[in-house]
């Protein structure tokens, strides 16, 4: 059988903010500000020594130089299409010459993710759903592609 309190400490307690029905509160207060850093007490004393052939600082290998694409992969079309979709607009990279299916899906992927958008590989050619033409160019400048923007 739980313990009972005496209605005036309840009623104490309740005002201090202390005890709500017994159970203990969680604060509200925020807790430890962001700014401190919670490992700056520690020390290194009595660690050992690194290695003479690891750099002091650590590396970022996210900011090491990505391999560089090849200069030149040829000219791709990309065009705008919007007929026999029923009214929607297409961005549509075709004349890629020397590439696989699946460099394609890869460039596809990278293509939805920068626009938010759909697409797919049909027949040769990448399909990316509304007007994205200035992004496909982008993307694949950097992939090493030469960019036309053919059509209307």
């Amino acid at each position: 059988m739980a313990q009972s309190f005496p209605l005036a400490l309840l009623i104490e307690l309740r005002q201090k903010g202390d005890v709500m029905a017994g159970k203990p509160r969680i604060p509200i207060n925020g807790g430890p500000k962001f700014g401190q850093n919670p490992f700056a007490v520690l020390s290194s004393e009595g660690l050992p020594q690194a290695p003479e052939g690891l750099p002091a600082e650590p590396v970022d290998r996210l900011a090491a130089k990505p391999a560089a694409p090849r200069k030149n992969r040829g000219r791709v079309d990309i065009l705008r299409q919007t007929a026999g979709r029923g009214g929607k607009t297409v961005t549509v990279v075709t004349h890629f010459v020397g590439i696989g299916l699946p460099e394609k899906e890869m460039l596809v992927k990278k293509l939805q993710k920068v626009c938010g958008t759909g697409g797919t590989v049909k027949d040769g050619q990448i399909e990316i759903q509304g007007d994205k033409r200035a992004e496909a160019a982008r993307i694949l400048a950097e992939a090493g592609f030469r960019p036309v923007m053919a059509g209307g």
